[in-house]
């Protein structure tokens, strides 16, 4: 891990940290992430997938030296797997060894197998101990797969940042994390969990954006390849597609056809690789089709008209 950076001081230092990482920020996205920077407060980023989210909190991580705790979310996430959970078979052995010994006295022993030694920290109750390097990057990761009842209870991890656990107390925060809350907004998330954070929508990048995004994350791709492919894809993001492909669909399709040898695209090319940027069969079977051919024939028109 890098040594801990500064805080940036102002939005331009903001994306220049970002870009020092890999990542092209527009300047909206940069001054929210500046303001809750600054201001201490969990940024709440919602949008399509794959088009950057997770990716702010690993380069936070990466540019201020900063550990990532990353909690995945998922359908039926509870405290167990999110905060903590107590080593059972560890505790039953100790109950047995002091029992052996002739230990009965069951206050010293419910105080001994509930102490920290036997307590599993979970991703929510690791990012509020004291890290190496300062207050780590927390990313509550894709948080519209949960329920509601696990929004509630986030409640009071982020406006006081701590935890209560019957057993040891109250645990908290030295130092706040850097929290970073995504959704691909397949349900809305309740509005008391949000007014807790700065709220920032990250869209599909223009042209432009995703150009320069390409050249950065892969090099390799030449000039002509690059264009063709950031407006064939962003001509498939006009159409109605069920699912539009994402930057990160963008790189990796960038990133098959160099491992092609391709300089450019071609129809059976994209009829071959379009799995690479689509997920969906009737996506699919359209592209293969006319419509494919269509948008490969404008794509070719407009890079030529480029220059």
């Amino acid at each position: 891990m890098a040594d801990k950076a500064k805080m940036p001081a102002n939005i331009d230092e903001t994306v220049a940290l970002l870009e020092a990482g890999g990542y092209v920020s527009d300047r909206a996205l940069a001054t929210v992430l500046f303001l809750s920077l600054s201001m201490g407060r969990p940024l709440f980023l919602e949008g399509e997938a794959g088009v950057g989210k997770t990716e702010i909190a690993k380069v936070l991580s990466q540019t201020l030296g900063r550990k990532l705790i990353r909690l995945q979310c998922y359908e039926g996430l509870d405290i167990n797997s999110a905060v903590y959970e107590w080593n059972y078979a560890a505790q039953m052995v100790e109950i047995r060894m002091r029992e052996a010994s002739g230990d009965t006295d069951r206050d010293a022993m419910e105080s001994g197998v509930f102490s920290e030694r036997f307590l599993i920290r979970r991703p929510l109750l690791q990012a509020l101990e004291e890290q190496d390097g300062g207050a780590p990057i927390l990313l509550i990761d894709e948080l519209d797969r949960t329920d509601e009842a696990f929004e509630a209870f986030l409640l009071e991890i982020l406006s006081d940042f701590q935890v209560t656990i019957p057993e040891l107390g109250t645990i908290r925060a030295k130092e706040p994390p850097i929290v970073i809350i995504t959704t691909n907004r397949t349900r809305e998330i309740h509005d008391a969990l949000k007014r807790r954070c700065l709220y920032h929508w990250v869209d599909y990048p223009d042209a432009e954006r995703e150009m320069a995004i390409v050249k950065v994350k892969v090099p390799k791709a030449g000039e002509e390849l690059s264009r063709e492919i950031v407006a064939y894809v962003q001509k498939l993001r006009e159409i109605d597609l069920f699912k539009n492909p994402g930057v990160a669909e963008t790189l990796d399709w960038a990133t098959a056809l160099i491992e092609l040898d391709k300089i450019a695209l071609d129809p059976q090319t994209v009829s071959d690789t379009i799995g690479v940027l689509l997920k969906y069969q009737d996506d699919i079977a359209r592209i293969q089709a006319d419509e494919g051919q269509k948008i490969l024939e404008q794509v070719k028109a407009d890079v030529r008209a480029a220059g």
